[in-house]
């Protein structure tokens, strides 16, 4: 019967869905979320508070509390938080026995837990349970012995029950598991608190061992210090210095053992133990180990003790810096200042000739200008400190002979070379000095600074023969035209002073004619040869039309002081005037035009402002297509031309222009007239 009613049991038919087109509203997951976090955050009304009036409703409200804290942890056992509300629940009951059982099995879920040991603990000496928080520390620690909050708050306990001797044995066995530095600092602590020091070195002892760093030697030397047993202090850091040794030296270790002997007034014995450091110590290491040795040298030694510990410190920063790099010519130059300051001469000169062995690699003059610096800098010493005239001479032909001339060469080092030799009173030398950098690499400079000293020595002749191998050299200077015909004419020559000038502005390429020729017209002005002047700018202005020419020639007529400058002025203007019709410079016509009017309005006739006032030009607004580079469209710009009214008559489309101009606003007046015929009636009427 069982198999045919088995065989008889209809499995469930899966229903079909017959419309699978989607529903008109759809949800969201996130709206169903959004929902659900809506409705939990709905506030409910809070529970009716109860009040019990008897016994049987007080144990009815606990039997019903307790079942709740039941079954929250029998749903969730390993949630620790739910074993605590429910032992702090029974705790404000005072009911201890039924916390404490509640603790007990919560331990036995997670004894690992540290905050339920802590709260356990602390629920049995809030109700002054010593030996059982005893029994709690003691378990908690012997399972958990590596957290320190149990340690602490064991011994804590234990000293504020007075109970000194049993803290110790606490810290003592914390101390066999070889705690962190805290720890042993809090033993030690607690020792000085009652005046065991002895313990407390003993303690010391043994962390100095189990944690072996400097800082906390240095710790132990100044608790001997602090409690007056100097010579145990000493002892200590002279173990630590042994304990280290030389491989594992620390900066630190021996300051704090300077300063110990410092307070001491053990001034040798701090020398003693700085010099030791120093030469043991890598110094890029030691900065610390300098300053502080500097500053006991201020305070106690001598100024040849403070400047000698300054001067080495310093003195190796640079040989640091020169071994890792030789071609630093900046760190050789603060070496060798540092040098000249305090070292004798041979050590100076020993130091300048390694510098200037560091010969740049590369033949270029960028990589040799600081280099070339070191020579002159020697030379200068050998020269002003040294006061070793001899020595310097071989400095100044040694970098002469050094400079790769045919490359590129440095007038500076010539220059100083040749009034070094005049300073010694040696003429000869100086010259063949500079009479042998123009033969072997000729510069601007060079010929300018010998030109200077001939000068200075009035030898004229040989400024005209340096001038003429300088013009030589460099025939489109101008300045060197000019400063050759200034001489020239300070000596009353004017002649050569003229040829010069005509020479001059007879060479295919000049740097600056303008320049030369403005020099040549004032020369001629100077000395009153007001034709040859006019010449001059006839010439000038067979070569340029600028406008500036014209006006300057224009002014020179003016200032000429003769009866007929003025007319000459005018003629000079009206000239212009005339040839600047075909300049495309538009501006420069302009202002030639505003300099004739403003002459014509100090020294003209009305007529002549006003013939002068009909070539002004009108100012007009135009527009000009733009290009870019790669010949595409770039917009329009606007500009202003000038239309001048010689230029306007020439024009027949200026013309034109004009004239519709003119029709238009004759146009615009006739309108005017016919949209006012009142107008017409009352000017009939009048």
């Amino acid at each position: 019967m069982a198999s045919t009613a088995a065989g008889k049991q209809r499995i469930p038919k899966v229903a079909k869905v017959k419309n699978k087109a989607p529903a008109e509203v759809q949800i969201t997951a996130e709206q169903l979320l959004r929902e659900a976090k809506e409705r939990e955050l709905e506030l409910l009304p809070p529970p009716p508070q109860q009040k019990i009036t008897d016994e049987e409703e007080l144990n009815d409200y606990k039997l019903r509390k307790r079942k709740t804290f039941e079954d929250n942890i029998r749903k969730n056992r390993t949630v620790i938080s739910n074993w605590i509300k429910y032992a702090q629940w029974e705790e404000s009951l005072k009911e201890v026995q039924r916390a404490r059982s509640i603790y007990e099995r919560a331990l036995d879920v997670d004894y690992r837990n540290v905050t339920l040991w802590l709260k356990y603990a602390e629920m049995e000496m809030k109700n002054r349970q010593v030996n059982h928080a005893r029994n709690i520390w003691d378990r908690a620690i012997t399972t958990l012995p590596r957290v320190n909050q149990f340690w602490y708050k064991y011994t804590y306990m234990e000293e504020m029950l007075g109970n000194v001797a049993g803290a110790r044995q606490v810290f003592e066995r914390w101390m066999e598991w070889q705690p962190e530095e805290q720890a042993w600092h809090s033993y030690i602590n607690f020792e000085l608190r009652y005046k065991e020091v002895e313990r407390a070195r003993t303690i010391y002892e043994r962390f100095v061992i189990v944690h072996p760093d400097v800082k906390n030697w240095i710790k132990y030397a100044r608790f001997e210090e602090k409690h007056s047993y100097f010579a145990h202090a000493r002892k200590v850091y002279e173990r630590a210095v042994e304990f280290f040794g030389e491989e594992h030296m620390n900066e630190h270790l021996f300051v704090a053992f300077a300063k110990f002997e410092e307070n001491q007034k053990e001034f040798e014995r701090v020398r003693v133990i700085y010099k030791y450091a120093l030469d043991r110590i890598p110094k890029q290491e030691a900065q610390e180990l300098f300053k502080n040795y500097t500053v006991f040298e201020k305070k106690f030694g001598d100024r040849r003790g403070i400047e000698d510990i300054i001067v080495s410190k310093r003195r190796f920063q640079y040989e640091e810096e020169v071994k890792a790099n030789p071609h630093n010519y900046d760190a050789w130059f603060d070496y060798l200042r540092l040098v000249e300051s305090d070292a004798d001469p041979d050590t100076v000169r020993e130091v300048y000739e390694r510098a200037i062995a560091n010969v740049p690699p590369i033949q270029e003059k960028r990589h040799w200008k600081r280099y070339i610096y070191l020579w002159i800098n020697y030379a200068l010493y050998e020269e002003l400190e040294a006061k070793d005239p001899e020595r310097t001479r071989q400095v100044y032909q040694a970098c002469v002979e050094l400079i790769p001339h045919k490359k590129f060469t440095f007038a500076k080092m010539w220059l100083l070379y040749a009034q070094f030799e005049i300073r010694q009173k040696n003429l000869p030398f100086a010259r063949r000095a500079l009479g042998t950098s123009i033969g072997k690499c000729p510069k601007n400079k060079l010929f300018k600074g010998y030109i200077e000293l001939e000068l200075q020595l009035r030898e004229f002749d040989r400024c005209r023969k340096l001038y003429e191998k300088f013009l030589e050299f460099t025939p489109e200077n101008c300045t060197s035209w000019i400063k050759f015909a200034e001489l020239e004419t300070i000596l009353g020559d004017t002649d050569r002073a003229r040829a010069i000038y005509e020479l001059a502005i007879g060479q295919p390429r000049l740097d600056m004619p303008e320049v030369l020729w403005k020099s040549y017209i004032d020369f001629e002005i100077e000395q009153e040869e007001y034709e040859k002047t006019r010449n001059l700018y006839r010439r000038l202005l067979q070569r340029t039309q600028h406008v500036k020419v014209w006006i300057s020639f224009a002014q020179f007529e003016l200032s000429a002081g003769k009866e007929e400058s003025l007319l000459r002025c005018r003629q000079v203007y009206e000239e212009a005037n005339k040839t600047m019709r075909n300049c495309e410079e538009k501006e420069e016509r302009l202002m030639l035009l505003e300099s004739w009017r403003n002459f014509e309005e100090e020294f003209g006739t009305d007529c002549n402002k006003e013939r002068v006032d009909k070539l002004m030009p009108d100012k007009v607004k135009k527009r000009r297509k733009l290009k870019a580079e790669d010949g595409s469209d770039a917009g329009w710009e606007e500009y202003y031309d000038y239309i001048f009214p010689e230029d306007a008559a020439n024009q027949p489309n200026l013309k034109l222009l004009a004239m519709a101009k003119l029709w238009k606003k004759q146009q615009q007046e006739n309108e005017a007239e016919e949209m006012d015929p009142d107008k017409d009636i009352d000017e009939s009427e009048s």
